[in-house]
């Protein structure tokens, strides 16, 4: 028997689930990170700061000292990737739930709750690309308490998601994960979706070859058309 009941949103969830959003996405900085400095061109370019300060300087500790400063620089342009998502997150539709999700059409909200608290939740709306409105619903704002994950919790709500697109006659569901979000990507992929798609959230984003990769599931006997 699940030790745990999915159900609608109430407005008593309100400060729960802002919170559990926002520590599930910052808890990823770290990833990102790592991603990050793992690339060749990250590493190219510390391989060059050292040979360059180390050629002016004469001194290969004032190199390894350049690279250090660069290296702690960097934590905070990566970790600002996070905070605002989160920022823009809870001041748009997080910010007034019930009235972008539950009073919206299309749209609901769902949490997880467990021994009376709040312990994962995800949302549905219709597709913000035009090409996408009137075929798919937008499975978004995904996350689950990093004490209850493996216990088929992130299935069940993305289930609650797929069932309600069904329900509606549409044909597909969508959705845009970070590369550094691995999980997830499992998550989605057993459900059946498949990756079709790949872009940088902005310019930074693609000279630190940071990705976001956008998915879709087709849905079978949808007949919702533009």
């Amino acid at each position: 028997m699940a030790s745990y009941r999915i159900r609608q949103y109430r407005e008593q969830d309100y400060d729960a689930v802002r919170t559990l959003f926002a520590r599930g996405i910052l808890e990823h900085a770290p990833a990102g990170y790592r991603h990050i400095l793992r690339s060749a061109r990250a590493q190219l370019g510390l391989l060059v700061l050292f040979a360059a300060v180390r050629a002016a300087a004469g001194y290969w500790v004032l190199g390894l000292a350049a690279v250090a400063l660069a290296l702690a620089a960097t934590w905070p342009v990566v970790r600002s990737f996070s905070t605002s998502y989160v920022q823009e997150a809870l001041c748009t539709d997080l910010c007034d739930i019930s009235t972008s999700y539950l009073r919206a059409p299309d749209s609901c909200f769902w949490v997880a709750e467990a021994g009376g608290s709040v312990v994962g939740m995800v949302a549905v709306t219709p597709a913000q690309d035009p090409a996408e409105r009137g075929v798919a619903l937008e499975l978004k704002r995904m996350s689950v308490s990093k004490d209850y994950r493996g216990r088929g919790i992130s299935k069940a709500l993305c289930g609650e998601v797929l069932r309600f697109a069904r329900a509606r006659g549409y044909g597909a569901v969508v959705l845009s994960t970070s590369m550094v979000q691995v999980a997830a990507q499992r998550l989605y992929e057993g459900q059946g979706f498949k990756k079709v798609g790949t872009f940088s959230p902005s310019l930074l984003g693609s000279l630190l070859c940071f990705q976001i990769f956008h998915y879709r599931c087709d849905l079978p006997g949808g007949t919702a058309a533009p």
